[in-house]
């Protein structure tokens, strides 16, 4: 377990022996009935791939592709609530599908979790964000032409830094590789690195904080 002052922020562990997949990560959504998500997500068009199966006090958790095949997790906890540092330095801020169909995609997730699907407006992107009441979940990105056509379906965790280029500097000179360079958005500036094993990431420094009005 990863951990941030204390606190579980992310979980680091080894590939199965034969594995038919790469390195990475995978992004865990939360359920209080593993059983009847699974079941939604075979109803909905999806596929569970592993479990669900119990870590012995810890929880009970399975692997999935969604209805467009990108691999996600779905983690009912029991001692482990997952991830309690989120949002601060060396922590995931957001994460988001990227996938050749985001419509279906968006209505999969909406369905299985019962979340709601809302489009961003974002110029030269086509993308909306889940939603539970007020809370924003996730995101779901339409895969473009800028995406390699053997880029498969797939989800990117994003790891909020204070400082992008130094972070970037620490990526490389711990053996890992910068994939895209800092490029600014108006949520921050984000970069896209692997790890040495070849595990994708996003790095994100977010803008700072509007200053506090005067008079």
């Amino acid at each position: 377990i990863a951990m941030s002052a204390g606190r579980p922020a992310a979980g680091i562990g080894p590939m199965p022996p034969g594995a038919a997949y790469p390195p990475a990560w995978t992004v865990y959504f939360m359920t209080t009935d593993i059983a009847a998500t699974a079941a939604r997500i075979t109803e909905h068009g999806g596929t569970v791939l592993m479990g669900p199966h119990e870590v012995p006090e810890s929880g009970h958790f399975l692997i999935a592709t969604d209805v467009t095949g990108a691999p996600f997790g779905v983690w009912q906890a029991g001692k482990h609530r997952g991830a309690e540092a989120q949002k601060e330095h060396g922590c995931m801020m957001w994460c988001e599908v990227a996938t050749r169909d985001a419509a279906v995609a968006g209505g999969f997730y909406g369905k299985v979790f019962d979340l709601e699907a809302k489009p961003l407006a974002a110029p030269g992107v086509v993308y909306s964000t889940l939603h539970r009441g007020p809370v924003t979940v996730a995101g779901v990105m339409q895969m473009d032409a800028h995406f390699p056509a053997d880029t498969p379906p797939h989800w990117l965790a994003y790891f909020q830094v204070d400082d992008l280029d130094a972070a970037c500097g620490e990526v490389t000179d711990a053996g890992g590789t910068v994939k895209v360079p800092g490029f600014e958005t108006p949520y921050g500036k984000v970069s896209i690195v692997c790890d040495p094993q070849g595990a994708t990431f996003a790095l994100i420094m977010p803008p700072p904080p509007s200053p506090e009005p005067t008079g």
